[in-house]
């Protein structure tokens, strides 16, 4: 594991909510995504309109927050779904490349139930070292959750962020100090929404 683990703090009274994309036929499948450009389907569509709908209680004051996106297109499309509910223009938010997934690079596309055949050592090594295991041209939990905790300590005022399950998880790490062999087991649903406010976490 990587001695050094990055942390992160929200400024006082900050709210962030973190957002999984819905849904793709990728997640169905348990099929390594990272940053591959891969669609939402029917059920994650739903889940990005409900998404807007458990939003609306915080309505007016999270129309004023700053609504960010991962620049792919199914955390894009999640956002601009969940806008529609809550009412508000499509297109008023940006992207930004920080919050983008982990990349796993030479696992990208593989299907999780035959990685063990196809690459028994990787998976070994995945096992032995889960948050620091970097993957052939891709990136650890490790330096994920260093690129995170950067973007978290940068925030000014309340965020309403569509990212990733990786994404999420380290987020959690990095501000309430989770356990790093634990991180990349945290449960990440993709019919909720994180909600992290002065070191505490809640989910809507």
């Amino acid at each position: 594991m990587s001695d050094r683990v990055a942390t992160a703090r929200l400024r006082p009274g900050l709210t962030l909510y973190l957002i999984r994309h819905g849904q793709t036929d990728w997640n169905r499948d348990a099929r390594y995504q990272g940053q591959r450009d891969i669609p939402l389907n029917d059920i994650g569509r739903a889940q990005a309109r409900r998404q807007g709908d458990a939003l609306k209680a915080r309505l007016p004051g999270i129309a004023d927050a700053d609504f960010v996106s991962s620049p792919l297109g199914r955390a894009i499309e999640t956002m601009q779904l969940m806008r529609a509910a809550l009412g508000l223009d499509i297109d008023g938010y940006r992207t930004d490349a920080t919050i983008r997934e982990l990349s796993y690079g030479h696992w990208e596309g593989e299907l999780a139930s035959e990685l063990s055949a196809k690459d028994p050592d990787g998976v070994a090594a995945k096992a032995s070292d889960p948050f620091g295991w970097q993957p052939t041209g891709g990136e650890s939990y490790a330096e994920l959750q260093a690129r995170i905790a950067i973007w978290i300590e940068g925030l000014e005022r309340d965020t309403v962020a569509v990212t990733h399950g990786g994404v999420s998880r380290v987020a959690r790490g990095a501000v309430l100090g989770t356990d790093p062999g634990l991180v990349p087991f945290l449960d990440v649903p993709q019919d909720k929404i994180l909600v992290l406010r002065d070191g505490v976490m809640d989910w809507l």
